[in-house]
This record gives C-alpha cells, sequence and structure tokens, in this order.
C-alpha cells in the first residue's frame, strides 16, 4: 500500500474480528515498523505493553467504558514510556554514531532535560504519539485496522499493567480485522483554517 493510501484510508475501527489472530512474524513486524519511529535525542522513551492475556482484557474493557475493541481486536496494545529514559545511559542512544558524534551529542542529553520534569513528561508524551501513528499506518500497510483510544480509566489501567514508578501511560491501541466500516469521516477542518504562513496574525 502507498503510504498516502495508508493515510487517508486510516480509520478509529470499532468492531473487530475476536477470532482473528495475528502471526508472532507480523506481530513482531508491527513492533520494529514502530521502533523506526523519531525521537528527541534518539531516546526512545517508548514502552510497548502487548496485552495478550484475555482475562486481563476483560479488566481492561471493564476499565475501559466496555469498549468491545479492547477485548476482540487482535491485540491491544497500551502504550507507556519510560519518562526518565534521558537520564539511563545515554551514551547507548549514539553507540553506532561516529565516536566523536556520540559524545557530544549523547552528552547534551542530561544538560538539557535536567530539572526540567515538564519537559521530560512531554518528551515521553510526544514520543508516544509518533510512535503510535507509525504502528497504525503500519497495521494498515498490512492489510490490518487499528483504534486508539483515550477512554479508559488511567489509573485502573496503570494498575492492571503495573506501570512502573517513573513511567507514563498514553493511549491504548487495538490492532485487527475490522468486521464493520467507520462511519464517514465527520467533519475534517479545511487546511486554511489550521494552516498558518509564518505567523498568527
Amino acid at each position: 500500500m502507498e503510504t498516502r493510501d495508508a493515510i487517508f484510508t486510516r480509520r478509529a475501527i470499532k468492531h473487530f474480528d475476536p477470532d482473528h489472530q495475528m502471526t508472532e512474524e507480523e506481530i513482531r513486524t508491527l513492533f520494529e515498523s514502530t521502533l523506526q519511529s523519531p525521537t528527541s535525542f534518539n531516546i526512545q522513551h517508548w514502552r510497548f505493553v502487548l496485552v495478550r492475556d484475555h482475562e486481563l482484557r476483560k479488566k481492561i474493557r471493564a476499565a475501559g467504558h466496555d469498549q468491545a475493541q479492547m477485548t476482540d481486536a487482535s491485540i491491544l496494545v497500551v502504550m507507556t514510556a519510560d519518562i526518565n529514559a534521558w537520564n539511563e545511559d545515554p551514551a547507548r542512544y549514539w553507540k553506532n554514531a561516529p565516536e566523536e558524534v556520540g559524545k557530544i551529542i549523547s552528552g547534551m542529553i542530561g544538560p538539557f532535560y535536567s530539572g526540567r520534569e515538564q519537559l521530560q513528561r512531554d518528551e515521553a508524551m510526544r514520543s508516544i504519539g509518533i510512535a503510535m501513528q507509525t504502528l497504525m499506518l503500519t497495521a494498515r500497510d498490512m492489510g490490518y485496522d487499528s483504534c486508539p483510544m483515550i477512554g479508559f480509566d488511567f489509573e485502573a489501567v496503570s494498575k492492571l499493567i503495573n506501570l512502573p514508578e517513573g513511567h507514563c501511560i498514553g493511549p491504548m491501541i487495538a490492532v485487527g480485522k475490522r468486521t464493520q466500516d467507520a462511519w464517514p469521516k465527520p467533519g475534517q477542518l479545511p487546511l486554511e483554517e489550521v494552516l498558518i504562513e509564518n505567523q498568527f496574525s
């Protein structure tokens, strides 16, 4: 599938075939592609929680306003991030770069984020967002559909997945085979309303 086709045909699907299973190879392909997403300083904050256990998925659904896609989709992914990844051996993020380049850039990470807790969290959430879009477009390219979700009790789901201290939870994504099409797009804003030339007036 062409990239543009994946972008324009990706929709938030609510109805999935509960009997369909993705292969291990497909799941690996999905996440290996997601790992190609960019992050600031190549920190790669994301931690993807692939929820396979059916009983756990039922509990997550109960904490998610009984949304059927949480249990019916082939896979359920809770997007989380390590907020402190910037301070966890940053040299490893640049191990394959030319030595001098790696030393300079990895040395910039600490001074940039140190003492800036809001920036640390914002960066982690930005990384989640970019990775989410990569995952959903990859799924579409593979012939699957997805549904990003924030309609759940974040505290309850954090406990269910045993989210470690220093991590944040973002949306979750259901991926699988659709059984019903999405509604027509409800109303995209015109480009002229959202594209600003140079400065806001």
